[in-house]
């Protein structure tokens, strides 16, 4: 995920992030934004793939991806994720706008910041005064 595809993948999130909505229902619209993505980020990996492993099979490795799945966990397998999974990419444009819009997920109600060193500056203080 180098600073090339992220600009790529960021940009094509700009111009199509509206059209995504929080709704059980797909817009028929998703379907061609999902088939562009699917095209734009296979194009890339292939060529930067071409470039280290000859001979290299995108179709092969999409479908390993898939029989895979379950054994690998992380950022990047998420970011392969959506381009075989429309349920993932959905996911990656709802949360992208979210973001966008300000409605990140905010855990500042729910956090309380407590000092752990209280008893431990009165032990020092204490050992001073000795």
């Amino acid at each position: 995920m180098d600073n090339d595809f992220q600009l790529i993948q960021r940009s094509f999130m700009d111009k199509h992030y509206r059209e995504f909505e929080d709704t059980e229902e797909n817009k028929l619209i998703y379907t061609s934004i999902f088939n562009e993505y699917i095209c734009l980020v296979e194009k890339y990996i292939e060529e930067k793939l071409l470039d280290r492993i000859p001979g290299f099979n995108m179709a092969a490795f999409t479908m390993s991806l898939q029989q895979h799945k379950d054994e690998m966990a992380g950022d990047i397998f998420d970011m392969l994720l959506t381009f075989t999974d429309f349920l993932a990419f959905k996911e990656m444009f709802l949360d992208y706008r979210a973001e966008k819009e300000g409605r990140g997920l905010d855990l500042s109600s729910g956090l309380v910041v407590t000092s752990l060193s209280k008893s431990s500056i009165s032990s020092s203080q204490n050992s001073l005064r000795h």
